[in-house]
């Protein structure tokens, strides 16, 4: 006779974590007194009260001087107040999962909703459950005692539907149903704990494969009776509390007995059945032997095993299953979720890899395996500790859409809402897509996994924000990120905290909006101007002294320098031409030209590229003087030279080339005379605009 042990077989988290508790309370010495038993097996119970644990039905019966251990079902509110009253010390042991439907019980009333709550209305958690609502409740155990309901569900303006943590599946599943038909957008909690979830899966899998199938648990556990109920409905199945229950001529003739255990249920006891069940097992077996001796040799759907590669082809490998006469093929699909991946890469010939059978073929003894398979359970393995335990864990986003983002956690798909991707509103998080994350699981319920990294997030910059306040300095340089734009400045990331770096901060020239210089993801060296620890404002600068406009003016153009510009803005008084990026000089309207000039708009346009001289700066006061009409004055200088060089020139060819040449001579002193004139008449204008100059500074 073949066992097959199922792998969640024993004691839940919840349970567990009660169990380890009280024995913990109890090595310490402590007096403990449980309301109710701890857990649904006599056993565990009758252990913990040989240790010297009081089981007391009410709050009332708790002797003076004992500490109170709340069981993993849970109690109703008034609990509490009854053991504050009496000032007890208590021990919360509420499993997780129960605690979270505690707070929609109790959010359900303020919402003014009615609470549908399905389950054993006699089981202790369901009667804990009933105790934290606020407002009108209703219990039901199934499709049909919902169908009694139809009339004050079709009545109710909002309902919310919880599960007790152990109900069946399917029967929630059917409930379910019903309430969409019945109800206006009903808001459906799925509560049943993933531990559940799985245990009544892989008691249906065992079952369809198995001749028998024996659950071990309390006759009174709830799991433990919807476990057997799953089973019963594939094969033949029987119930055990002990060893002393299991009938072994009931087994008679199976050749292969499924075994699975409810989530009250201790290994000891376990390894007691399994230990009669098998003549394979000697007593002197260690536990850890005696489960790898019950384990099934055949091949089936879902079963890990460990394989070693035997021959590799770009497309597949072959593998020598462990333990078995077959050959497994893995596809390159079912080795990597990566489509650019080339087998070759992967592995080579001798590698050993633990895998997933997908297909089997016994004929031609031929078994499809996947990698992939076996990574997405040991994933969600993780993933399922990690949510109990409130761990944080890493992942890739690799997708966005308008919900949230998607992160493969160890070849898990966990969603997380746009809500919880970002610590800000605006931000945007479909930018997340291909970086690597942090996050926690916030919800586990079968294949639903929802997670958070702004909550990680947000635990990190707390952090952040108090190492940063204990070392923050002005002038201080930090590498910040862009988190979001204003019209009057940038918000940036500098390391937990966020400082605005004011629109006239981010650059010397004049800027109508942040994004001219930066965009939201950017990361930019900034350094601290001023900040205030208990507003917990910091103000940022990013422009530099050195892209300063006014010192490279000053070492790269010297008063008396020409260069052309072009005219940027035109008042009354003058026009306005940019020497450089964020400086800009001013052509006072008697500095344009050696002629009136009545209205500056009528010589000049923006956009003109002119040539100018600068006259003089005050870098106090950031005022700059130009001068057009300086660089007329220099060519009617220039011309002057050339016209008395002529004159020269043509005295000599008169004495050469006589009377006509004399005469030419005449015409050229005369031709002189007129330059030197209009030098003396361009000049006069830029005296006047000298003695003006003060007047007009502006």
């Amino acid at each position: 006779m073949e066992i097959l042990l199922a792998k969640t077989a024993g004691f839940c988290f919840g349970v567990d974590r009660a169990v380890k508790l009280t024995y913990r309370l109890l090595d310490e010495g402590r007096r403990v007194a449980t309301l109710g038993p701890l857990i649904h097996n006599p056993q565990a119970v009758a252990d913990l009260e040989r240790r010297g644990a009081l089981t007391c039905a009410r709050v009332e019966d708790v002797p003076p001087g004992y500490e109170v251990v709340i069981r993993s079902h849970g109690v109703p509110r008034s609990v509490y107040e009854k053991i504050s009253t009496r000032g007890l010390v208590y021990h919360d042991a509420t499993c997780p999962f129960v605690g979270k439907i505690h707070a929609i019980a109790a959010e359900a009333g303020r919402a003014g909703a009615l609470l549908l709550v399905a389950g054993d209305r006699t089981h202790p958690e369901v009667e804990g459950i009933v105790g934290h609502a606020t407002g009108p409740v209703e219990v039901f155990a199934d499709e049909k005692q919902l169908a009694a309901l139809e009339p004050v569900l079709r009545a109710a303006p909002l309902v919310y539907a919880v599960a007790q943590t152990t109900l069946s599946v399917e029967n929630w599943e059917k409930c379910k149903e019903s309430l969409k038909k019945w109800c206006t957008n009903p808001k459906i909690f799925d509560t049943i704990c993933n531990a559940t979830w799985t245990r009544q899966q892989e008691a249906e899998e065992l079952s369809r494969r198995c001749d028998r199938m024996v659950i071990i648990g309390g006759r009174h556990s709830s799991n433990t009776q919807k476990l057997l109920r799953v089973a019963a409905a594939h094969t033949k199945a029987m119930a055990v509390e002990t060893v002393r229950d299991l009938d072994r001529s009931w087994l008679a003739g199976a050749a292969a007995v499924g075994v699975t255990a409810g989530a009250s249920t201790p290994w000891p006891v376990i390894e007691e059945v399994l230990n009669t069940m098998s003549e394979e097992i000697r007593d002197d077996m260690s536990f850890e032997e005696m489960l790898d001796a019950s384990e099934a040799k055949p091949l089936y759907v879902g079963k890990i095993v460990k394989a070693q590669v035997v021959s590799v082809t770009p497309a597949e490998c072959n593998v020598s299953i462990e333990g078995s006469k077959h050959t497994g093929v893995v596809r390159l699909s079912d080795m990597t979720r990566d489509p650019n991946a080339k087998m070759e890469d992967l592995v080579k010939v001798g590698d050993e890899l633990d895998l997933v059978v997908v297909k089997t073929n016994d004929q031609e003894g031929m078994d499809t395996l996947s990698r992939v398979r076996f990574e997405e359970q040991k994933g969600m393995k993780d993933v399922v500790e990690a949510f109990e335990n409130g761990t944080v864990m890493e992942g890739d986003v690799t997708e966005a859409n308008k919900g949230g983002v998607v992160v493969n956690v160890k070849g898990v798909r966990v969603f997380v809402p746009r809500s919880q991707a970002t610590m800000r509103r605006d931000e945007d998080y479909t930018k997340l897509v291909g970086s690597h994350v942090r996050l926690v699981i916030t919800e586990c319920s079968g294949r639903k996994i929802v997670g958070s990294i702004n909550k990680v997030t947000a635990e990190e910059n707390k952090a952040k924000r108090e190492e940063f306040w204990k070392t923050v300095e002005v002038d201080k340089h930090y590498q910040g990120v862009v988190k979001s734009l204003t019209s009057y400045g940038a918000f940036v990331d500098i390391g937990g905290v966020d400082g605005l770096c004011h629109i006239s901060e981010l650059s010397w020239s004049n800027i109508k909006h942040p994004s001219e210089v930066v965009n939201v993801g950017d990361t930019i060296d900034v350094y601290v101007k001023s900040y205030d620890p208990e507003k917990q404002k910091v103000s940022l600068g990013y422009k530099k002294d050195e892209d300063n406009p006014w010192e490279k003016l000053k070492n790269e153009i010297p008063v008396g320098t020409e260069f052309t510009a072009p005219v940027v803005s035109i008042t009354k008084f003058g026009a306005f031409l940019r020497i450089l990026p964020g400086v800009d000089g001013l052509v006072h309207i008697s500095e344009i030209s050696r002629d009136r000039v009545n209205k500056v708009s009528d010589v000049l346009k923006v956009g003109d590229e002119v040539r100018a001289k600068l006259l003089g700066v005050d870098f106090d006061r950031k005022r700059i003087s130009l001068s057009m009409k300086a660089c007329l004055d220099e060519v009617a200088e220039d011309l002057g030279s050339i016209a008395e060089t002529v004159s020269e020139t043509a005295g000599t060819v008169a004495e050469v080339v006589g009377d006509t040449a004399a005469e030419a001579a005449k015409v050229i002193r005369e031709t002189v005379a007129e330059a030197k004139a209009g030098k003396a008449e361009a000049a006069a204008p830029a005296e006047e605009a000298k003695a003006e100059a003060p007047k007009t500074e502006e």
